[in-house]
């Protein structure tokens, strides 16, 4: 899906997707720990797809962004290395906008909040909302996760004053998509701001 979701945003640059997955680990990031458990796991992944050849970036494909300062440290001088998050993130503060972001991982909030605030922009940011429940099984009943996510998202709009709202996590890459449709506030999707990031990068954006 996250990668059926990149060939789409990419549409019109020329550019191709390859997806790869770790090989080991949870299917989905919910807790600090496995974020950091991650890291040593993205780049061996990731360095291991560039020396395969026909790279000419690479996306971490996770919101908390596991690996990305590591692999841009020890390939970013030859090719570009993009975090859903961080790319998210700023999209969703450009032009000086007040955002939230809607997720389904509470564990995660201090973590979100320091990536955030590395980033510079946490005098945009009006806070987090989250789903209830397990992640793992909300994201296994589309129709659920969706209600969810967008009432969380109303509350990131109403009650908390953001402009723009970040579905927080790749996995949610068809929610966010349903939601922009719902929504009148701009709702940013990860691996939509993540590849159009790319795409500047590489001089090969559409349009």
């Amino acid at each position: 899906m996250m990668t059926s979701l990149a060939r789409r945003a990419l549409t019109g640059t020329g550019l191709r997707v390859r997806g790869v997955t770790v090989a080991h680990g949870p299917a989905m990031l919910t807790d600090p720990e496995a974020l950091r458990a991650a890291a040593p796991r993205v780049v061996a992944t990731a360095l291991a797809a560039r020396a395969a050849g026909d790279c000419a970036a690479l996306v971490v494909g996770a919101f908390g962004d596991p690996g990305a300062a590591e692999l841009r440290a020890a390939v970013g001088d030859v090719l570009p290395v993009v975090g859903l998050g961080e790319a998210a993130l700023a999209e969703a503060a450009a032009h000086g906008r007040r955002f939230g972001v809607a997720t389904t991982t509470p564990r995660l909030a201090d973590a979100i909040a320091a990536h955030v605030e590395r980033l510079g922009l946490d005098a945009a940011y009006t806070g987090p909302r989250f789903t209830a429940g397990d992640p793992e099984r909300l994201a296994a009943r589309p129709e659920s996760l969706l209600a969810a996510l967008e009432a969380a998202a109303r509350d990131c709009l109403v009650r908390d004053g953001a402009e723009a709202v970040v579905i927080g996590g790749g996995p949610l890459g068809d929610a966010a998509a349903a939601l922009s449709t719902r929504l009148t506030a701009p709702v940013i999707a990860p691996i939509t701001a993540a590849c159009h990031r790319v795409a500047r990068l590489l001089g090969t954006a559409a349009g």
